[in-house]
């Protein structure tokens, strides 16, 4: 029922085919990173991407992702087109035997992060998000309007305090690791880049959001129905508000409120259990359990929370998500047969891959990942069905 998975970016990934495949990988997630948001995909380069994936013995099964241009999250532009690349998008990947399709929703920022190579008592390095240096960034490096009403007092003091305590070139590497680390990718943003895009979402809040991805769910659904395409939206990370910006799949509510725009098996979920689980309200085996029909593809870590709002990225089985849990609610839920694929989501650097850090994408050392996906391989090995 749920097949062994691993993210890929492409042939410049220093993590090689065949190392994901003595994992113990079976099928990748995977996109084509080199076409530019909103343009069509075409099917020669779907083909190519196949073709490569399975001479090294493995299977594209997942998408990941199409992304979502800006001008449809905002709702201005040429959205004609952009829909139309979008659905042509969706035709060529059926095409070439590809129904799974992740997309995010996130404004401006995919994924927000306040250090990369944070180091764990045992000396493995992980991916932290600290709401003080968060709000640094946000009172004095992005000087956003109104910023000042989202920090709380003594958030904002201890923020100026770490501020002032950075010389230029560790302020300059602090902006780079939260403005430019989108997976796969190098956009090389400033930080006026960032305040053009916000300033595009001036007045849209959570129901505007949302009815902006209504309208493009109107749109693509249709084609994603004819083709047998199922798209998963993946949740917030982090899971609540950041840079003032509108959030609405972050929680069971507003995973709800998605669905309910479209009782279609095209419109369902990738469930990421460490982005909604870096939010302490949310019950994640109640979650798998509840939405386990309309999900389509999984990512599965764990984050460690802290009091103070922190949250670092953990081991697979340690943290304060109960993988096992969710994934024993999940299994127990799900009525259909057909396969969900899983990847473990991120991992530590840790072992030589400490060694050569230069290259790696953030979350997405080999040795982590490799050590996660064996680790629930297990478990699924020890509660799954015979």
């Amino acid at each position: 029922m749920l097949e062994p998975s691993m993210r890929w970016f492409g042939p410049d990934d220093p993590v090689r085919l065949a190392f994901l495949r003595q994992g113990g990988a079976q099928t990748l997630f995977s996109s084509l990173h080199q076409i530019p948001y909103g343009e069509a995909w075409p099917r020669e380069a779907i083909r190519a991407r196949r073709e490569e994936i399975e001479a090294a013995g493995l299977r594209w099964s997942v998408v990941e992702s199409v992304p979502v241009h800006e001008d449809i999250k905002t709702g201005g532009g040429k959205l004609t087109s952009l829909f139309a690349n979008y659905a042509t998008s969706l035709r060529h990947l059926a095409a070439e035997g590809i129904r799974t399709v992740v997309y995010n929703f996130m404004p401006v920022l995919d994924w927000v992060r306040t250090d990369m190579a944070f180091t764990l008592p045992d000396g493995s390095r992980s991916m932290r998000y600290d709401p003080v240096h968060f709000a640094a960034f946000d009172l004095h490096a992005l000087q956003r309007p109104g910023a000042v009403d989202d920090h709380a007092p003594e958030v904002r003091d201890r923020a100026a305090d770490w501020w002032n305590g950075l010389d230029g070139p560790a302020r300059d590497r602090f902006i780079a690791s939260i403005i430019d680390v989108f997976p796969g990718v190098k956009w090389n943003l400033t930080l006026d880049d960032i305040r053009a895009m916000l300033a595009r979402y001036a007045g849209i809040g959570e129901e505007q959001l949302r009815a902006n991805l209504a309208r493009f769910l109107d749109a693509v659904l249709p084609v994603a129905e004819e083709c047998g395409v199922r798209l998963a939206i993946h949740p917030d990370d982090p899971p609540f508000p950041v840079l003032g910006l509108p959030r609405i799949v972050s929680t069971a509510g507003q995973l709800d409120a998605i669905l309910a725009l479209a009782d279609s098996p095209s419109n369902g979920l990738c469930f990421c259990t460490g982005s909604l689980g870096a939010r302490p309200d949310n019950d994640l085996p109640a979650m798998a359990s509840r939405f386990a029909g309309r999900i389509h593809a999984l990512h599965l870590r764990s984050t460690t929370l802290e009091p103070d709002g922190s949250f670092h990225e953990a081991s697979h089985l340690e943290g304060s998500t109960d993988l096992v849990a969710v994934l024993r609610a999940f299994l127990a839920a799900r009525q259909s047969a057909e396969p969900v694929p899983f990847r473990p989501d991120h991992g530590l650097v840790m072992l030589d891959d400490l060694e050569k850090p230069e290259g790696i994408t953030p979350g997405y050392s080999a040795i982590g990942r490799l050590k996660g996906l064996a680790e629930i391989r297990g478990v699924l090995r020890a509660i799954g069905p015979r």
